[in-house]
């Protein structure tokens, strides 16, 4: 692994043999050790110089290598954005960890929990879970968007073109747009979400008032190093375009890559190191101060996409209501718990399962919890074994048939906030 040290513009660059990387031209005549030079861009070439990503790439065979393309089946719980079919309702709805099917490869076991926007406008994003206990002997990758992958239980091997990246929960990890890649298990079986970006590529938020230091340092990602195979017989490459699954074939491996160079480039982040800010006077801070990540929509300061987490942290803050407090938001939220309780939620919200708070849905602590949060002496308390997370987005979140009709639907979820009693006085 290599740091990924800051965010967009800046240049990373790995090389299995040395001498690999040309000195200066991006695209030399004849490549050292008799390889292709190509782009992978994540951007219009014309983009900002800020956010311009692209990566050169010196590989052993070029990409357009294949077969033709043909429809396949894809996972039949796997949908992409929009969703037409049916209606979606106003309720809040959560979900336990789905079910175990097992004989599944990462690919194979998607399914769908929500989605919004369009991922042919590059507008929105995805939520899906993944629940494997097989390895991928096939390649992928992905036309729609970029694949944000939040492990809950097993770790994986996540091997792509520019290097490996092994990943396990309280860990995340960011898969680019057409980077090709393919996921071996760590463990017999692996679960946990992934939100499918179709619009900005996350990047790390503004710090603006906090300063420069806090939230997530660019020096704690990591990236690949190059690691190549130099393998010649026939592989499948699958490929997601416009929601649909597209297979051919490919008479070597696609990990090829000997050298590389650019910004465009998939990542990993252990949780763990975020550094939490918060109040240390009164009152609860809002959950975007938890932003790992952001995707910028075309409105200014309003996410298409923000990843937040609720990490363990000490609460201080005096006269104050300290789980977070009862809300009606514009924005929408999809949560999911990877260890331990959430201080809002102490009962049924479990690790691997998952909540939904649409547009304007009331929402916030349930009757315990609030009992607890009024009466309970106010000294300094340090949450630990904690780690929820949010996908929170300026789209409604739109349900997937799947959804709701899983056996994994809790149909009593709204009963945890109807004991919550008058005080008026």
């Amino acid at each position: 692994m290599q740091d990924y040290l800051s965010g967009l513009g800046n240049h990373f660059s790995s090389e299995a043999i040395e001498g690999t990387l040309p000195e200066y031209q991006n695209s030399p005549q004849k490549v050292a050790h008799g390889l292709y030079a190509e782009q992978l861009s994540g951007s219009a070439f014309t983009m900002p110089r800020h956010s311009n990503l692209k990566t050169w790439l010196y590989k052993i065979n070029p990409s357009v290598k294949h077969t033709d393309f043909v429809h396949i089946e894809k996972p039949k719980n796997l949908i992409t954005a929009p969703i037409t079919k049916g209606v979606c309702p106003p309720n809040q709805m959560r979900w336990n960890k789905l079910n175990y099917i097992m004989n599944m490869d990462f690919i194979d076991s998607l399914v769908t929990m929500a989605a919004n926007g369009d991922a042919t406008s590059l507008s929105g994003s995805a939520v899906h879970i993944y629940y494997a206990d097989k390895s991928m002997d096939r390649f992928f990758y992905n036309a729609d968007g970029e694949m944000l992958i939040v492990p809950q239980e097993g770790k994986l091997l996540i091997r792509t073109e520019l290097g490996e990246l092994e990943v396990a929960p309280l860990e995340i990890a960011l898969i680019p747009r057409g980077l090709k890649f393919q996921v071996k298990l760590l463990d017999n079986k692996c679960y946990g979400y992934i939100c499918e970006n179709y619009g900005a590529p996350f990047r790390l938020p503004e710090l603006g008032p906090i300063g420069a230091n806090g939230l997530a340092y660019t020096r704690d990602f990591l990236t690949p190093v190059a690691k190549f195979e130099n393998i010649n017989k026939e592989f499948d490459l699958v490929c997601k375009f416009e929601g649909e699954f597209w297979e051919a074939k490919i008479p070597y491996s696609p990990l090829d890559v000997v050298a590389w160079h650019g910004n465009y480039v998939p990542y990993k982040y252990d949780l763990r190191k975020f550094n939490t800010i918060g109040t240390i006077s009164f009152d609860h801070p809002d959950p975007s101060i938890f932003t790992v990540l952001t995707s910028p929509s075309s409105i200014q300061g309003m996410a298409n996409i923000d990843f937040v987490i609720f990490p363990p942290r000490w609460l201080v803050a005096e006269h104050t209501f300290r789980p977070p407090y009862y809300h009606r938001n514009i924005m929408s939220e999809f949560m999911g718990l990877i260890t331990g309780q959430y201080d809002a939620k102490p009962d049924g919200f479990i690790p691997g399962g998952a909540s939904l708070h649409n547009r304007m849905a009331a929402h916030g602590p349930d009757a315990i919890a609030c009992d607890r949060a009024i009466n309970k002496e106010l000294k300094p308390e340090h949450l630990v074994d904690t780690m929820a997370f949010m996908f929170e987005s300026n789209q409604t979140w739109k349900l997937t048939e799947f959804a709701l009709k899983t056996e994994s639907l809790q149909k009593n979820y709204l009963k945890c906030w109807q004991d919550i009693p008058v005080l008026f006085n």
